[in-house]
């Protein structure tokens, strides 16, 4: 009887830590930080925030990708050999504000994918 209930309980623990563990997974996120407004013609820095603890070779943001007013302008892509600095970066992407800039942005961890998509627009007048 012991033993079936030593069993049991180990079968559960199991269970509990394999369903979990998407809880806990470290996705990579985003932040974009730029102006709400700009003047026609000026140039703006596109700052991309980007969180995710720890990059090592196993695991790690494996591509941030930018995209303005629904197209793909840049693509940052990381491996087990060329890591990002830190758990915390800052992308940079400078573009001439001639329209509004309608700036989406999102990471991905090579084992847990992403955190979702950030999404500003910025006014140009």
């Amino acid at each position: 009887m012991k033993q079936k209930f030593t069993i049991t309980g180990i079968v559960a623990f199991l269970a509990l830590i394999l369903f979990s563990t998407g809880a806990f997974a470290n996705k990579t996120s985003v932040k974009i930080v730029v102006p709400e407004k700009a003047e026609a013609g000026t140039e703006i820095t596109i700052k991309i925030e980007v969180s995710h603890m720890g990059n090592s070779r196993g695991h790690h943001t494996d591509w941030v990708w930018l995209k303005i007013n629904g197209k793909e302008v840049k693509k940052w892509v990381y491996t087990k050999d060329s890591l990002p600095d830190d758990a915390n970066f800052v992308l940079e992407y400078k573009i001439k504000a001639d329209k509004n800039l309608e700036i989406i942005a999102e990471g991905d961890c090579n084992r847990h994918g992403s955190k979702g998509e950030d999404k500003v627009t910025v006014i140009v007048e």
